[in-house]
């Protein structure tokens, strides 16, 4: 496995990540909310790429995982522009094809608005933009601890401690919703999204592949898979995914 490096984003704050070299396109992982690159969708690429030679690359946004910040100052914009540093820095040329897990898929179509001629593809893990609207709704109670306390929090279906939402994500989160409007997109497409998910509809999958301006675009619905599609069947399936991207239909 790559050994994890450091770059300055610019400001001071360091932000980690682990480059396996190979051949191009590099595939990129961007994870979801509190996850990083330790996760095992990020690893199972990372082996995948090792394996065959293809240049892979996770990272850790700002306050998350190796990275260096505060966590309660990250957002979808902010660490939309995190991956980003990371890329210049990592990876300056070179086609990428974007892999976004759930609110990684939020920041991946972001990533990609910002990176359009360097783009080969996309593949969406349930994936989850916009969910502050359709998933995260705010009660008076709610804006009233928010003002409070600088957060919010909901039942986390993978333990006891409750997920925070802290302010700085909610303010940016509204001007950053994508799919009240076209995303014009100029490469392939694939969305993956179990029909067991009890995060994320796989509905918000469907809203996007409409939303999507891609001149090719699916959506791989999964009967019986969950959130996370880490069952060895499901990486499978996402390897077999970005291969098709590749150009390597099996």
């Amino acid at each position: 496995m790559a050994a994890q490096a450091l770059i300055d984003r610019g400001d001071g704050v360091r932000l980690a990540y682990a480059l396996e070299r190979g051949r191009a396109p590099t595939v990129v992982f961007l994870p979801g909310y509190l996850s990083d690159m330790g996760g095992t969708k990020a690893q199972h690429l990372a082996g995948w790429g090792r394996a065959r030679g293809q240049a892979v690359l996770r990272l850790d946004y700002s306050g998350c995982g190796a990275s260096e910040g505060d966590f309660a100052q990250g957002s979808i914009r902010r660490w939309a522009a995190d991956a980003a540093a990371v890329l210049t820095a990592a990876a300056p040329d070179g086609p990428l094809i974007l892999v976004g897990s759930s609110m990684g898929g939020w920041i991946m179509l972001h990533l990609a608005l910002m990176l359009p001629s360097r783009l080969a593809g996309l593949v969406g893990v349930a994936a989850a933009p916009d969910f502050t609207r359709w998933g995260l709704r705010l009660t008076e109670a709610d804006r009233a601890r928010l003002a409070e306390a600088g957060h919010v929090a909901r039942p986390s279906p993978y333990g006891p401690e409750p997920t925070r939402y802290h302010a700085a994500f909610l303010a940016d989160a509204e001007s950053a919703c994508l799919l009240d409007r076209p995303i014009p997109v100029p490469v392939p497409v694939r969305l993956i999204h179990g029909m067991a998910d009890e995060v994320v509809p796989w509905g918000v999958s469907l809203r996007l592949l409409e939303a999507l301006e891609s001149p090719d675009a699916r959506l791989l619905l999964v009967k019986g898979g969950d959130h996370r599609l880490s069952a060895p069947a499901h990486l499978a399936l996402l390897t077999r995914t970005v291969e098709e991207l590749l150009g390597e239909d099996q």
